[in-house]
């Protein structure tokens, strides 16, 4: 059901900074949400891999980073099993995560709310208040070289879909890492 997006507080989930367990934790220099339109492929493969991109190139940023979707069609679900044996051949976990619904406070919350695609933008677009706009980008922004704009939704098509989302979400992480670094 595709209900309409409540005015509620962003839900908290782990910084993804690194850290070890138990450490304690500064205030985090950025918060990034990743959005795709069900929260179960793409976003949480780029949340996946951007964590794992800051554990083993940055780990002394503290970055907050998160994933949700535009649609509320698989609240609470984790993330599509294609998305999650393409991410583990890699070594990324993604079994830990759990899709959500992006909120009005999610705008406030996050320095980056970077779409995977133009659909997504327009959406987030719309239902931004107009303060935040500007925070919101299309993720392969950050992968020039990529020649598109937009990670293709790998939900309807074969396992090689999911590998080229890796390929895709892989170079953007780490042009969104040298971004943070600047």
């Amino acid at each position: 059901m595709n209900e309409s997006i409540e005015n509620r507080p962003a839900p908290e989930r782990g910084t993804g900074s690194g850290a070890p367990a138990g450490a304690i934790e500064s205030a985090p220099s950025a918060r990034i949400l990743f959005v795709c339109m069900g929260n179960i492929c793409r976003s949480p493969t780029a949340e996946g891999v951007f964590r794992e991109t800051l554990r083993t190139r940055a780990p002394e940023l503290h970055v907050h980073v998160d994933s949700a979707g535009t649609h509320a069609y698989h609240v609470g679900e984790p993330p599509d099993r294609r998305a999650c044996r393409a991410a583990a051949r890699r070594g990324i976990d993604l079994s830990g995560q759990r899709a959500r619904r992006v909120s009005t406070a999610d705008f406030s919350a996050f320095d980056l709310v970077l779409a995977m695609d133009e659909d997504n933008f327009r959406t987030l677009s719309g239902i931004s208040p107009p303060e935040y706009r500007s925070r919101i980008r299309l993720f392969l922004e950050f992968a020039p070289e990529a020649g598109r704009d937009s990670v293709p939704d790998p939900y309807y098509g074969g396992a090689t879909g999911f590998e080229y989302v890796l390929d895709l979400v892989e170079e953007a992480s780490l042009g969104l890492l040298a971004h943070l670094q600047r």
